[in-house]
This record gives C-alpha cells, sequence and structure tokens, in this order.
C-alpha cells in the first residue's frame, strides 16, 4: 500500500513539474495539455492545476477569453530550476526527428531547423550483442572494417567491451582487443556482424585512459577586445575568464577534432587571422599537448600555439 502511494505521489509531482515548465516556456496551459500528456482525466488535470496555484498563487492566473492559464510577470520557479538547455535539447530533438511532439513536454514551438548531418547506420542486431557482452561481462566476436591502411578487408577479432562514447557525430565502443592485447575504439557502425560470447579479456578498472581525465582549460581569445572577451566568457558561461572541461584520456583525441574544427580552425603560421573566428583557445597549453602525446596524437604546429596564454 505504501509503495502506490509513494508512485501516485511521484506522479502528482511529475504533473506539477510539467504545468510549471510549460507554463514559463509558453505562456499559457490548460487542462488538455495535462491529460493528453499523462492520460489523466479532466477533474484530476484540474485538480493538478488547482494544487499548482496553491503551491505558486503569483505564478498563473486564469484568462475568460481563453478559457486557459496564463504566466503573469511574476512567474517564480517553485518547482524545477529554469533551464534553457533542456528546452532547447528537447527543440533539438523535435527539429531533427528524433522524438515525436507527444515524447517532449513542448506543446507548441516555434520554427526551429538544425544543420543535418549524415547519420551512421547502426545495426540493432550488432547493438544489442555488444550491450549483452557489457551486462555479462564476457568477451565477443565482432567482424570489423578498419581503415587502417594495413587492413583492407573486414576481419573477425575477439573484443571486450565495457562502454560506449559519441563524439557528436558517431558511436563507437570502448574495448580491449584481445588481438592488440591493448584498450582501442571501435566504431559500431563498421561493425556488420558478432558472434561467439567468450571469456573475458581486462574490463574496466584496467582501462587507465577510460578511468582518468584531463581537464582542458579554455579562455577568451586574448587578441579580441575586452567587451568581445566579456561575450566570449558570457557565451560559455565562464568563471574568471575560464572554462573547465573534464574529458576523459580516452576521449581525447576526438575533443582536440572537434575543438579544431569549431572553436580552432587551423590557419597558416604567417597569418593569425581575424580572433572572431578563433573566439576561444586552451589556456593551459603545455599541459594540453603533453597529454595529447601521452595517447599517441602529434599536436598541430599551427598559429593557435602562438595565442595560447600558457597559465
Amino acid at each position: 500500500m505504501k509503495q502506490s502511494t509513494q508512485k501516485k505521489r511521484w506522479g502528482v509531482e511529475r504533473r506539477l513539474e510539467f504545468i510549471e515548465f510549460v507554463s514559463y516556456w509558453e505562456g499559457t496551459i490548460n487542462r488538455s495539455h495535462i491529460m493528453e500528456h499523462f492520460g489523466v482525466s479532466a477533474p484530476q488535470a484540474s485538480s493538478d492545476l488547482t494544487t499548482y496555484q496553491k503551491l505558486a498563487p503569483q505564478n498563473l492566473r486564469y484568462d475568460l477569453s481563453s478559457k486557459r492559464y496564463v504566466a503573469t510577470d511574476q512567474f517564480e520557479f517553485k518547482l524545477i530550476e529554469p533551464d534553457a538547455d533542456l528546452y532547447l535539447k528537447q527543440l533539438t530533438a523535435l527539429s531533427t526527428q528524433s522524438v515525436e511532439l507527444e515524447d517532449t513536454w513542448l506543446n507548441t514551438t516555434p520554427a526551429a531547423e538544425v544543420i543535418p548531418i549524415p547519420t551512421r547506420k547502426v545495426e540493432p542486431t550488432i547493438l544489442f550483442g555488444i550491450l549483452k557482452a557489457i551486462r555479462s561481462k564476457r568477451s565477443i566476436e565482432i567482424e570489423y572494417q578498419s581503415l587502417n591502411p594495413t587492413t583492407t578487408e573486414t576481419a573477425w577479432r575477439r573484443v571486450t567491451p565495457h562502454a560506449f562514447a559519441s563524439d557528436g557525430f558517431r558511436w563507437h565502443m570502448r574495448a580491449y582487443c584481445h588481438r592488440d592485447n591493448r584498450f582501442k575504439d571501435f566504431l559500431l557502425s563498421r561493425c556488420s556482424n558478432t558472434r561467439a560470447d567468450g571469456a573475458p579479456g581486462p574490463g574496466v578498472e584496467s582501462d587507465d585512459k577510460w578511468l582518468t581525465y584531463f581537464e582542458v582549460k579554455l579562455a577568451p581569445n586574448p587578441r579580441l577586445s575586452t567587451s568581445q572577451k566579456r561575450a566570449i566568457e558570457q557565451d560559455y558561461a565562464m568563471q574568471d575568464g575560464y572554462v573547465v572541461l573534464p574529458v576523459r584520456y580516452a576521449l581525447l583525441y576526438y575533443f582536440d577534432k572537434r575543438l579544431r574544427y569549431d572553436l580552432l580552425p587551423q590557419r597558416s603560421t604567417n597569418s593569425l587571422g581575424d580572433p572572431r573566428e578563433i573566439p576561444i583557445v586552451v589556456a593551459n597549453q603545455t599541459e594540453y599537448e603533453a597529454a595529447l602525446e601521452t595517447i599517441g596524437v602529434q599536436f598541430r604546429t599551427d598559429y593557435t600555439n602562438k595565442l595560447v596564454d600558457n597559465q
């Protein structure tokens, strides 16, 4: 009986959070929003709205003409934190057709578009096999196509996977490779088959590069004006002129690649370029280069080295 009461209470709390979220971001809410999203009755939705008004009487007013509740200028969050990222992530998911509208907390959305990128196909049966191996802490054979110039054909290899990671464009698994006797990354989209569950190799507890982090310290490009620096600090929520991003050593190569493309585009050593095109730089550059070298990445010799203020 107690468990049933707790579940009901959680359901009410969730609906109240939904009321607060929708009211703030969309400026209005009515009973049908709650009924359609949670599948509750009209009396229950009315009760939820009444309960919320008791918790936050200054947040909503009932508009007779539209027959809905409207957010007031005195709106203050009582149940959840205002989170722009949460709203934008849901808007992104809708724009990329990753989810349906009913699977989000959004009811009406502004026009939005996300730049399309090609997706890499991952076979469900492949993913299932790898997940099973991770859960059971076993090894598995994968038929894998490497782009290594010495490997031109697909080949079977035994791996012991323990995690997944994404660089924002593609998913790979982190696994111990029994052939090469070391931990490596394998793109899920390049696995064409799985077979032969077997005894495991070393697990995550032995993967030092997965378990340890390097803190990348980013700062505004020092060649920007004072006001431009302040704008960049605001863009990236910097504190005291910096933002620190902890990155697993196993993912540092992918981080560096994204950083190079998105924030530190390469230029020739003969031209420093427009600092507005390179808004942030790596502040702890020396340590960053050393960290890359520990994972076998030779740091690029380009103009970005000149821009960094080593701290």
